[in-house]
């Protein structure tokens, strides 16, 4: 039977009700499996949910889906003293409830076998059936709105789970320079006093592994600019963080306004989007591109597709610069088929 339409909390909730509702979903003799991709956002919201079910049902375990490589998540696990076990690791079986924070169940095919009963996230709705689900795609990071059902509950975050909700309110709004709104800044001001500054500190000065330079030469002698935007096909890496990085980085430099990166991990190609200014739209390019081929969405400033090879024409596999030129080309088409569409708009009569 397909997912039924979601049934999303309206806006109207206010917290204390939203929070009912969550505690609804559980029972005492529940045992609770949440699963995340493991970012900072993800790991601090996975944090907050186990303390808001403290008490209140059997176990709590969270369990991650990928590997993690990124120094700053290392380094932000092992100052938590989070044991962090991999989904594989686990039966889902053994957890009467299974809950998802900061994703979303089609954002990965292994999840698709899982019958998830909580669902928080903050980015583009999909179609699930999860008995609850709040997604608020206008929010900058879950993490503010975990802070928020702390506040709804009462709870004063201990210095740990206050560092983890201040650094992931952090990195998934850039401090402020990607999405975000006036409830992650209220989110942010209200954990501040209560943070261990030395340990964000130390989070955030693990940026780079010594592995990670060898992809960064390669992203300077293969970068390409047109305009404001820098694109680079990185080929075969180790990590999709890795190409994460290399987004981000390109979007510091001066008069760049957009940055792709792209590459093959394992039997996946993966593409990182990442904008600013009023009129692009990251997660709108990303779906549109790549939407066809496989996984592909995400916020205005940031996105990402996720592609199997499988789906893709061999002949992009086997031919030496292929696989870029499809990339270039599917972005293009879709760039001015949004220009085609603003430009119609903005002449259409009012």
């Amino acid at each position: 039977m397909p997912p039924q339409k979601p049934q999303v909390l309206p806006r109207s909730k206010s917290m204390v009700e939203r929070l009912n509702l969550l505690y609804g979903a559980f029972h005492g003799d529940d045992k609770v499996l949440i699963v995340i991709s493991a970012d900072p956002d993800a790991i601090a919201s996975a944090l907050a949910l186990k303390r808001l079910l403290w008490r209140k049902v059997s176990s709590v375990v969270i369990v991650r889906t990928n590997i993690i490589k990124r120094p700053d998540n290392l380094a932000m696990i092992r100052l938590l003293k989070l044991p962090l076990v991999h989904l594989n690791d686990v039966n889902p079986a053994d957890f009467t409830r299974l809950a998802i924070v900061d994703s979303q169940p089609h954002h990965q095919d292994s999840l698709a076998n899982l019958k998830f009963h909580v669902i928080i996230d903050h980015h583009p709705l999909g179609r699930h059936d999860a008995p609850f689900q709040d997604i608020r795609p206008n929010y900058g990071a879950t993490s503010t709105m975990m802070t928020e059902y702390l506040r709804a509950a009462k709870i004063n975050p201990n210095q740990n789970l206050a560092s983890a909700l201040f650094y992931g309110i952090k990195t998934d709004t850039n401090n402020f320079v990607r999405q975000g709104q006036l409830e992650d800044m209220r989110a942010f001001r209200f954990l501040f006093p209560r943070i261990n500054q030395t340990m964000v500190s130390k989070i955030e000065n693990s940026e780079f592994a010594r592995t990670s330079l060898k992809y960064f030469q390669g992203a300077f002698n293969n970068v390409r600019f047109n305009k404001d935007t820098a694109f680079v096909y990185m080929g075969k890496v180790d990590n999709p963080d890795t190409l994460v990085m290399i987004a981000d980085l390109f979007m510091r430099v001066h008069d760049v306004g957009r940055s792709i990166c792209a590459g093959i991990v394992k039997d996946q190609l993966i593409v990182i989007l990442r904008t600013v200014g009023r009129r692009r739209n990251a997660g709108r390019l990303a779906s549109e591109a790549f939407g066809l081929f496989g996984n592909a969405g995400g916020h205005k400033g940031m996105a990402r597709a996720e592609i199997p090879l499988s789906n893709l024409d061999p002949k992009l596999l086997d031919k030496e610069g292929a696989l870029e030129r499809f990339l270039r080309r599917r972005i293009l088409k879709q760039e001015q088929v949004q220009k085609t569409g603003e430009d119609a708009s903005a002449n259409s009569p009012r």
